[in-house]
């Protein structure tokens, strides 16, 4: 892999994939755009041990929330299945060389606030606990104003704000620098465009998991929606269940591939004590729930 990495065509940001069959190119040939290879997957998801889970962890006085749970949950799926970290630019097919997800946060709760972009890296040694701490941090950063706005959060407000008549070719400019990989830094800083997947929680507004596009700005491949846990009785048990809403571009990884990504988004959700583990540390789905019984 190694090898590969250090082979010609690499970004700042990524490693040109060289493994590309013959299918996959063509593909990408017939599919230039992302938004032309979008793959929507709605999937309910049982979490009734990740509930359980909650529980126990709020006797401990522990701060974590759902969202938290599901980010550390997301980021062990991308390190279990890198291809699901590749996007592709100019018809080439990288490799992000990190983990990111991001999310659109309001500083203030109400409708006229404005939408603040942040990025959350994924380290290989993080867990819950510490992926918790890195949310919490950057929201109540946010929230209470001390965090100084800078990067593409800073540049929107001011690019959004010119007139058609110099937005619409400076929007173009950049747009092509985009395109090979050159855009200027302080666009790519806090940009959700520039990570490994966007995920939205939608559970505290109510709502279940929805269909959201994609973008073809940016290296991101997917986005997810994150429904509201809802509870259901089933052959007169209790069980709890969450509805994600996934896009992908499906020219980076093929429909299988897709499915057993989310087998282990479940299993790991099933199995939540695995969420203590380092992100990077290797799944290895079993019919039993050993890790649950610890």
């Amino acid at each position: 892999m190694e090898n590969k990495r250090k082979r010609f065509g690499n970004r700042k940001d990524a490693w040109r994939c060289h493994d590309i069959n013959g299918l996959s190119q063509i593909l990408i040939d017939l599919k230039p755009k992302r938004s032309l290879g979008e793959l929507y997957i709605n999937q309910k998801v049982d979490v009734t041990n990740l509930v359980k889970y909650m529980s126990i962890l709020k006797t401990k006085d522990e701060k974590i929330t759902y969202f938290h749970a599901f980010a550390t949950a997301i980021g062990k799926v991308f390190y279990n299945r890198p291809l699901l970290n590749r996007f592709i630019a100019n018809r080439h097919v990288y490799e992000h060389k990190d983990v990111t997800l991001s999310f659109v946060m309001k500083a203030d709760f109400n409708d006229k606030s404005e939408e603040v972009m942040v990025i959350l890296p994924i380290l290989e040694d993080d867990t819950i606990f510490t992926i918790s701490k890195k949310v919490r941090a950057k929201v109540e950063s946010i929230r209470s104003h001390q965090d100084t706005k800078e990067g593409a959060n800073s540049a929107i407000q001011v690019l959004g704000k010119l007139p058609n008549i110099l937005r619409v070719p400076i929007v173009g400019l950049f747009k092509w620098c985009d395109k090979k990989g050159i855009l200027p830094a302080f666009l790519v800083k806090d940009n959700i465009y520039y990570s490994s997947i966007i995920v939205s929680d939608l559970g505290n507004l109510k709502c279940n998991g929805i269909y959201h596009n994609v973008t073809d700005f940016g290296t991101c491949s997917g986005l997810i929606t994150i429904g509201e846990i809802k509870e259901e009785i089933i052959d007169g048990k209790k069980k709890y269940y969450c509805e994600f809403g996934i896009t992908m571009d499906e020219r980076i990884a093929d429909g299988f591939y897709f499915i057993k990504s989310i087998h282990l988004i479940e299993y790991i959700l099933n199995n939540p004590y695995l969420l203590e583990e380092k992100a990077s540390e290797i799944v290895e789905m079993s019919s039993s729930n050993e890790k649950e019984k610890r």
